[in-house]
């Protein structure tokens, strides 16, 4: 028999968001180790805020939101909390009942900015890295450098002559009206208003060119998890002297392995690690020059296997 199509809500319910989210989740196993990790830093939050004045948001439910906003690129904090209206599984992660009402996104976005002020990012990082580490899931003999362009919040349009009085005054001050047609435009030239740091800076050929900076991570490469990060400006030798950073905080002196693409394939960082006791592999980059590659004697060169997994690629890295 066809059933009905009956609109009308209930008014009451008796399943939680606890029972609505499955048991093999992946973001169960998430929360776990977030509230392990929260417990671990509850002392620390009770020095950052004042006995007195009105309860904020809690920062528990601060941070495991920031999370969400970057596991699923939620691309706005009024965004994010659209989907905390309504999404039971938010709700659940970030520890917000049923009926319980979400926040303001600017209340949101000012207490977030106060609470990581206080680094409070890079001590929620160390202790999730010490839970992978105790459970043996961290190598500390072979490890990967990375890097990325991270976009600016700053708009083409701040990005302007140096000097004052540059340019013709603006038709609109709050939203002006900019042509960039023909206008050569570089950094050394030019600089954003609003975010002076920034740098215009691309991936690679091809791309249009961003007001951006060098995100820089290294990884692990036991279970790829990410055991340190460096953010520098975007100045072209940003990745490799983020990678010598990172390198060189990796603890004891035993000697490790380092791998990293094409982009690192240099005599002088080459050079920089093996003074580290750090062993390169690093791939070839046949379209630079063979003087300022890194391959020397000491390097043998090895071929990469395919995508596929069958018989060798093109692409090759040195070893030494």
């Amino acid at each position: 028999m066809r059933g009905l199509d009956t609109q009308q809500s209930r008014m009451f319910s008796y399943v939680s968001p606890e029972q609505r989210v499955p048991a093999d989740h992946p973001l169960r196993p998430v929360r776990k180790t977030v509230d392990t990790v929260l417990t671990a830093l509850s002392a620390r939050f009770e020095k950052m805020y004042s006995s007195l004045g009105r309860p904020s948001i809690a920062p528990e439910k601060l941070l495991r939101a920031l999370l969400l906003q970057i596991f699923y690129s939620i691309r706005s904090e009024r965004l994010l909390m659209e989907q905390l209206n309504y999404n039971l599984l938010f709700r659940w992660f970030v520890g917000l009942n049923v009926d319980e009402a979400v926040w303001d996104p600017t209340v949101y976005s000012k207490n977030r900015e106060r609470l990581l002020e206080g680094d409070v990012a890079e001590e929620f990082f160390q202790q999730v890295l010490e839970q992978a580490r105790a459970a043996d899931l961290v190598s500390d003999e072979h490890f990967s450098v990375d890097g990325t362009l991270i976009e600016a919040w700053a708009s083409q349009k701040s990005f302007q002559r140096k000097g004052p009085g540059c340019g013709a005054p603006p038709d609109d001050p709050g939203n002006p009206t900019v042509n960039f047609r023909g206008e050569k435009r570089s950094n050394e030239t030019h600089e954003s208003t609003t975010d002076p740091e920034a740098r215009l800076a691309r991936k690679s050929g091809g791309q249009e060119a961003k007001l951006s900076y060098c995100g820089n991570v290294l990884i692990e490469n036991r279970n790829g998890l990410v055991v340190n990060t460096e953010l520098l400006q975007a100045n072209g030798t940003a990745e490799r002297d983020a990678a010598l950073l990172m390198v060189e905080q990796i603890a004891g002196d035993q000697r490790v392995t380092v791998a990293g693409d094409k982009g690192y394939d240099t005599r002088e960082f080459v050079k920089e690690l093996r003074a580290m006791n750090v062993t390169p592999h690093v791939a070839q980059n046949e379209s630079r020059p063979a003087e300022a590659q890194s391959m020397d004697g000491r390097c043998g060169m090895r071929a990469m296997p395919s995508a596929s997994g069958s018989g060798s690629g093109s692409r090759k890295y040195l070893v030494g």
